[in-house]
């Protein structure tokens, strides 16, 4: 008994990945809804990746959101208020659905960016 044990273990441990990698696509969407479309990802890649950048001034606001496969895991974030921009990453199937990631502009720091710019344009000026 402890011979097949061992021998399945070992055949287990040996065996490549059975299953390739699958991720949502998308380059530059304005939406997540321009994001659905699953791709198999290569030998090599081994995450799925989004990338989310938002950017909002008074009352404009965009953003883009780029998905797909990577072999590596770049996750970062950074927010200076009146813009934002994430990467998120993952390593299952089609696990890079949501369309925007931790990181998203603050409307309280917009507006505080936006009071503190009036003030210094007005004290400027003096």
């Amino acid at each position: 008994m402890k011979a097949l044990l061992l021998a399945a273990l070992a055949a287990v441990l040996c065996v490549e990945r059975a299953h390739t990698l699958v991720c949502f696509s998308c380059s530059d969407a304005s939406s997540n809804w321009g994001c659905l479309k699953p791709v198999t990802c290569g030998e090599n890649e081994n995450y799925c990746v989004t990338t989310y950048v938002g950017v909002g001034l008074g009352g404009k606001s965009g953003q883009s959101i780029s998905k797909g496969c990577s072999p590596i895991c770049p996750s970062a974030g950074i927010n200076v208020g009146i813009a934002a921009a994430s990467v998120y990453c993952c390593d299952s199937f089609l696990c890079n659905i949501s369309g925007s990631s931790s990181v998203k502009a603050s409307y309280t720091v917009l507006a505080l960016g936006i009071l503190v710019s009036f003030f210094y344009i007005l004290r400027a000026r003096e």
